[in-house]
């Protein structure tokens, strides 16, 4: 009986960690089909960034908003369902979180962009990427273009320098995950970005197999523990 209960518990761990993986790695924004794709997550001061509004209403005054104003220069796009929005000279105080958000209160998921009055930006994708795929982050320093020796980090720890400026994480993983910035000797230092993964529809798949397949198991457990208690 002990041993069974001990096993009880175990599988029910597994299947909360399964979940627990699965929901993470497939979350959906507050209105699933309307996404917000910037340009970039950092930039520079007096810099431009674009934002696109995808799968929107195009008649529907779809704008890009932060939580003090919504950005009124705004056009629609040449391609289908998709809206485009600019800000031109951006400033530190443009930094923050983003939306798109559609006259009848439609909302997207949200970025955080970056404006940063110093040095040294981190390029890194602005949208999550697959477990799997080859994931390339770079140090630009304002004042050169030229390849300079860049220090990065993932959580505040030290991961890698590289004497070109990027820096490549070969087969990403969920543990990949993090909040990235870089380093230039005399130049400065990024401000932080969040790398964000997510699995692939495969793994998807493959994690809710295994999850009903734990969830079998856990149901026979169960009649097995209720038969013996009835023949008692």
């Amino acid at each position: 009986m002990e041993v069974t209960a001990l096993c009880f518990r175990l599988m029910m761990n597994v299947l909360m960690l399964l979940v627990a993986h699965v929901q993470q790695n497939y979350s959906k924004p507050p209105d699933a089909a309307f996404r917000i794709v910037p340009t970039r997550l950092q930039l520079f001061e007096y810099g431009s960034v674009y934002f696109t509004c995808e799968g929107v209403n195009v008649s529907a005054g779809w704008k890009v908003r932060n939580i003090n104003r919504s950005f009124p220069k705004c056009s629609n796009s040449t391609v289908a369902s998709t809206v485009t929005c600019t800000i031109d000279f951006a400033f530190t105080s443009d930094s923050g979180e983003y939306w798109c958000e559609g006259g009848r209160g439609e909302r997207s998921n949200t970025v955080n962009i970056t404006v940063t009055a110093g040095s040294v930006i981190l390029e890194s994708p602005v949208l999550p990427v697959m477990e799997g795929d080859d994931v390339t982050l770079s140090c630009r320093n304002k004042t050169t273009s030229s390849n300079l020796t860049a220090v990065f980090y993932k959580d505040g720890r030290l991961i890698r320098s590289s004497s070109t400026g990027n820096m490549t994480i070969h087969s990403v993983s969920w543990s990949d995950e993090g909040l990235y910035k870089c380093n230039i000797s005399g130049a400065g230092e990024s401000p932080q970005s969040w790398l964000s993964v997510r699995a692939s529809d495969k793994d998807i798949h493959m994690l809710w197999t295994v999850v009903k397949v734990v969830l079998f198991l856990l149901l026979v457990m169960g009649l097995l523990y209720w038969k013996k208690q009835l023949d008692r």
